[in-house]
């Protein structure tokens, strides 16, 4: 076991901790120790993260830093737990899941004011490890941290990595592999599966206690702002903003071609940022039944299901919540089914009008375009992108290039419809003229168009092929193919030159074989 978190008086203060999930639901976590690693080494620190949550980085570089983020010295003033949650995984049930290989350190305050969740994964067995040996190994761990990175360089809300640390030991996955610990960040790790399990417990005090510190982590303002405009209930109100941030989540992963490949409804939050990379990936070539994750066998967290998953894991959240809203109303739980619906059938025009802006924006449109018929644009440029099997990334970057060029023969190309054959020219040079009507329509300034375009569609994402090549070197102790590809993810906007390969698709067949891992 590490340094007892009730005898710290020699442990470095790294960190200014509070710790206000143990102080308001000490039912919900579990005290524990990380398990003490022999040899505890720095391999990636993110200095700019460090700094933004009010941490020096050169002290986390420094001899103290990797004994705390492996978890051998626990900081001054935490106080580790493993949470507990529950969750349906694939569809089914499980009641009691928690942090099976992760502790939950504390929280600090970042530079901005908001509270955020220090957290170690691969920090060693807990009572929730259900006979896993709650390590983890470099690869995943890496990965983790470069998908986060990426996320976060692309706007999308994700949790983020601080730093990981290798621990001297080995860890036996399909063969032997250098341990790893993740120190990651968020805004909280509160999910949908942290409801489910107080639920279960049909206690609703508890129930209470956990929604009113969701609320005052994250929907404060909201709520006081709901109350006082409409009397609209706490609960409710809850209810209504989770859908919300979910449903704009859920729809920036699609407009950037992401695939997270385990919407379990212990990996979707409360906060509606990105969790848990596991056997997430990009898609390359379009294809709504893209599925990358080696565990989901039926395609139940394909590119094209992830909205209506996420519409249905919201719904197991509401089914949690039915008992607070027909207290604050007066009601009876089944009385407030109606109301419950007709908030999660609001995710869909939610997520389509936020899909609908994101996409209006890669074709270089403003969202009125859309009403005047910009939208009719999409349905078949979905069609030409699938039946051409045509990267993703790179077909909004050939638009811009040809709209700034002003020769479509870029996108011609990549479509790959040669002029040999007829019909499948006029299909893309009729998209083509169809989408120059539409600019031309707008009355932009083309030049601006081609910036606004490239301000929103990256050049540079976490290509499949490249992910694992750098992983791999990883493995194996060289780390510096995984250091130049998180400095290119740093901006994904910016063509930069003798970056050429980092744009490049996969190798077909890499992709029709391509599989991801939980890393478990």
């Amino acid at each position: 076991m590490a340094t007892d978190s009730n005898d710290q008086a020699d442990a470095p203060k790294l960190f200014d901790f509070d710790n206000t999930y143990v102080r308001a639901l000490p039912e919900l976590g579990l005290s524990w120790q990380p398990v003490e690693v022999p040899s505890p080494e720095l391999v990636v620190l993110n200095s700019e993260l460090a700094e933004a949550v009010s941490v020096d980085p050169d002290a986390l570089a420094g001899e103290n830093g990797a004994l705390v983020l492996s978890g051998n010295v626990v900081p001054a003033g935490a106080e580790p737990v493993a949470m507990a949650y529950a969750g349906h995984q694939f569809g089914g049930y499980s009641p009691r899941l928690g942090d099976g290989r992760a502790l939950l350190l504390g929280e600090v305050v970042d530079t901005s004011g908001c509270r955020v969740d220090l957290h170690l994964k691969g920090s060693g067995r807990t009572p929730f490890s259900r006979g896993g040996d709650g390590k983890a190994t470099i690869g995943p761990m890496l990965r983790e941290y470069l998908f986060a990175e990426a996320m976060h360089a692309l706007g999308v809300p994700t949790g983020r990595a601080l730093a990981v640390v290798t621990t001297g030991e080995q860890v036996f996955r399909e063969g032997p592999e250098p341990g790893a610990v993740l120190t990651r960040v968020a805004s909280s790790h509160l999910r949908v599966g942290t409801f489910e399990y107080v639920a279960r417990l049909e206690d609703q005090t508890l129930l209470k206690r956990l929604a009113d510190y969701a609320i005052e982590r994250h929907y404060h303002s909201a709520v006081e702002e709901a109350l006082t405009a409409t009397g609209q209930g706490r609960y409710v109100t809850l209810l209504d903003a989770v859908v919300g941030v979910q449903a704009d989540l859920v729809a920036q992963w699609m407009l950037i071609g992401f695939i997270h490949g385990v919407m379990n409804t212990d990996n979707t939050t409360i906060s509606g940022e990105t969790i848990d990379y596991g056997p997430c990936a990009f898609m390359d070539r379009y294809d709504p039944a893209t599925v990358y994750s080696s565990i989901d066998h039926q395609g139940r967290y394909a590119y094209g299901n992830q909205p209506a998953i996420a519409q249905w894991n919201l719904t197991r959240f509401a089914e949690t919540l039915l008992p607070l809203m027909a207290d604050d109303s007066g009601q009876e739980p089944e009385d407030m089914i109606p109301l419950a619906t007709e908030i999660l059938d609001s995710f869909g025009p939610r997520f389509q009008k936020r899909l609908q802006s994101g996409m209006m924006a890669k074709l270089g449109l403003p969202h009125e375009a859309a009403v005047a018929g910009g939208g009719d644009l999409i349905p078949p440029m979905a069609e030409l992108l699938h039946t051409n099997r045509v990267d993703y990334t790179t077909f909004f970057r050939a638009l811009a290039t040809a709209l700034g060029d002003e020769d479509d023969q870029v996108v011609r190309d990549l479509v790959g419809q040669e002029a040999e054959d007829d019909a499948n020219t006029e299909d893309v040079d009729t998209w083509l003229a169809q989408w120059r009507e539409q600019l031309a329509t707008a009355g932009l300034d083309e030049a601006e168009v081609v910036e606004a375009m490239n301000r929103v569609n990256p050049i540079y994402i976490p290509r499949n092929h490249l992910v694992d090549e750098a992983l791999a070197a990883a493995t194996t102790g060289d780390l510096s193919l995984f250091e130049q590809l998180l400095d290119v993810l740093s901006d994904p906007f910016t063509e930069r030159p003798g970056l050429e390969r980092y744009a490049q698709p996969a190798p077909t067949d890499f992709d029709k074989t391509f599989r991801t891992f939980c890393g478990t």
